[in-house]
C-alpha cells in the first residue's frame, strides 16, 4: 500500500509541474485605431476574472472584413498600444499579424502561436456582439480546437452560441475608436477616453486631423 501511495504522490507532483509549465494567455485582437480605455478595461477585467497570466493586445495588419476600415500606419497603432500598456506588466503586445502582413485571419495566427508555444493555453477575447458571427469565421471549427473563446457580455446580445464560449461580465463603457477619430477631426476633447500617453502621442504626431 505504501508503494501505491508513493506512486500517487509522485504522479500528483508530476502533474503539477506540467500544469505550471504553460501560461494562461489572453488575446485581444483589433485594429486599435486608436487603442482606448475601453480596450484596456476589457483586457483587465478578463485577466482578473479568469485568472490569466497575461493579456496580449494584437493589432491586425489588414482586417478581413467586407466593410474594411481605414487604419493609419501600423507603426503608429503599435506605438500607441505600447504607450497605453507600459505601466501594466500584465499587458503586452503581440506582433504576429503585423509582422506577417496581409489579411489577418485568426485561425492562421493562433495556429502559428500554438505551434510556437504549445505549452500555453490561449483565451481569445471577443465582444458579445461578435459571438453571433463565429459561424462565419475562417476555419472556425479548427480554431475552436486551438483556443478558448471568451465573450464579453453586451446589452442587447444573448450570451449563447453553438460554440463553447466563456462569458465574462465587464462594465459597459461606450467608447469606440470611431468616436475618438470623429472627436479629433472636430477638435473636441478625448481626455479620459484614451490614456494620457496615447492622447499626447496623437497630438504630437498630428494623427486623425483630417
Amino acid at each position: 500500500m505504501a508503494n501505491v501511495v508513493n506512486n500517487v504522490e509522485t504522479l500528483t507532483q508530476t502533474k503539477t509541474v506540467v500544469k505550471q509549465k504553460g501560461k494562461r494567455i489572453g488575446i485581444l485582437g483589433g485594429t486599435f485605431n486608436p487603442v482606448h480605455n475601453g480596450h484596456l478595461i476589457v483586457a483587465d477585467q478578463v485577466l482578473d476574472q479568469l485568472g490569466l497570466d497575461k493579456v496580449y493586445l494584437m493589432p491586425d495588419a489588414n482586417p478581413p472584413h467586407v466593410d474594411r476600415k481605414f487604419a493609419i500606419d501600423a507603426k503608429d497603432r503599435v506605438a500607441m498600444i505600447n504607450c497605453a500598456i507600459r505601466d501594466n506588466p500584465k499587458f503586452a503586445i503581440e506582433m504576429t499579424e503585423i509582422m506577417r502582413g496581409g489579411v489577418s485571419y485568426s485561425y492562421d495566427t493562433m495556429k502559428q502561436l500554438t505551434q510556437q508555444h504549445p505549452e500555453n493555453q490561449y483565451y481569445f477575447i471577443i465582444g458579445g456582439d461578435m459571438v453571433a458571427y463565429l459561424p462565419k469565421w475562417h476555419r472556425i471549427d479548427e480554431l475552436v480546437k486551438l483556443v478558448s473563446f471568451v465573450g464579453v457580455k453586451r446589452d442587447g446580445y444573448t450570451p449563447s452560441s453553438k460554440y463553447p464560449v466563456i462569458w465574462v461580465d465587464v462594465p459597459y463603457i461606450d467608447i469606440s475608436s470611431s468616436l475618438i477619430r470623429s472627436k479629433l477631426r472636430q477638435h473636441q476633447s478625448i481626455k479620459y477616453l484614451v490614456p494620457a500617453s496615447v492622447e499626447r502621442y496623437i497630438k504630437e504626431n498630428h494623427l486623425y486631423e483630417k
